[in-house]
């Protein structure tokens, strides 16, 4: 998790503080939206759906005293196929060199069997690493489940700091950012000031489109689906041209994507447009490709080649 090289200043920071923060809990608590809340900016897809998230991705907030670096984990969940596998793995993965583990849980609701088996593994941390239980969503939260709910989560984690907090509405949000500053151990930058994520474009541009397919189909379509860039480049005239693969794995679903004609894929295409033409700041032609690949989920050398193993 921890870049190449040990520091990115020569001289060091007096009183500086650093460090790899991994926001960790169930599928659909709202990892990527208090991410980005926190960055100030999107850098992570957000839909309803559970299982968003598939890929560990860095959020780099640089202030004058302390660069806080969120790494933002895929749902831990029982995994039904290998790419499940991997999302897990990710999000294990995650806690074995953060400088703090945030527990984001769903304060709207009691803790469940998969709450209880995260803060079994939870249990198993180094010492070293400060953990933060951070529940959120209490915009939904009645006044009288307040304390049975907060009570409830604390006991599975006794040793953590809690706050309560919702991350869409902003209640909380800076405490929380503070108790995760103040958690910080000190030492030097790791990325420039003006790095946000470890992402290329090329990935954010897939994301952003699979953030479209998951916002606008339903039942098992979206969670088939993975999407690669082809093509990126700069035209003359100003334009970004991408061309971009989408992979279902059967027919049915690839006829769903196109939908009517091309209507559904148009519909995508001009959603995603949007959102890419905000990230890269300019203009952008899109040009959607559907594909099938059967069974891709259960298959490691496609996930591979996807983007979805350890060793890819």
């Amino acid at each position: 998790m921890t870049p190449n090289s040990e520091k990115f200043f020569d001289e060091e920071l007096e009183g500086h503080k650093s460090g790899f923060v991994a926001v960790v809990g169930r599928p659909n608590v709202g990892k990527s939206t208090l991410v980005n809340a926190l960055m100030g900016q999107k850098i992570a897809i957000v839909t309803p759906r559970p299982q968003t998230t598939r890929i560990r991705q860095l959020g780099i907030v640089t202030e004058p005293h302390y660069q806080m670096v969120f790494v933002d984990t895929p749902g831990m969940m029982k995994p039904r196929h290998k790419l499940d596998e991997f999302m897990v793995e990710t999000a294990v993965d995650s806690l074995e060199n953060a400088d703090v583990v945030l527990w984001l849980v769903d304060g709207s609701q009691m803790p469940g069997p998969g709450d209880k088996a995260i803060a079994r593994q939870l249990a198993g941390l180094n010492e070293a690493v400060k953990l933060i239980l951070g529940i959120n969503k209490s915009d939904q939260l009645a006044p009288e489940r307040v304390l049975p709910h907060t009570d409830a989560y604390r006991a599975l984690v006794p040793q953590a700091d809690w706050v309560l907090f919702s991350a869409l509405q902003g209640n909380g949000r800076d405490e929380l950012r503070q108790m995760l500053v103040d958690a910080l151990p000190e030492g030097p930058r790791y990325y420039p000031t003006d790095q946000v994520t470890d992402l290329y474009v090329r990935n954010l541009v897939a994301e952003l489109i699979r953030e479209q397919i998951m916002l606008q189909l339903r039942d098992e379509v979206p969670y088939g689906v993975a999407v690669q860039t082809d093509e990126y480049k700069e035209r003359p005239n100003g334009t970004t041209y991408i061309s971009a693969n989408i992979f279902v794995e059967r027919d049915s679903h690839k006829r769903i994507l196109i939908g009517a004609k091309g209507t559904q894929l148009r519909r995508l295409g001009a959603a995603a447009r949007k959102e890419i033409e905000a990230l890269i700041e300019g203009k952008v032609f899109l040009d959607l490709w559907v594909k099938v690949e059967a069974k891709w989920r259960r298959n490691e050398r496609a996930l591979k080649r996807f983007g979805y193993s350890s060793d890819s």
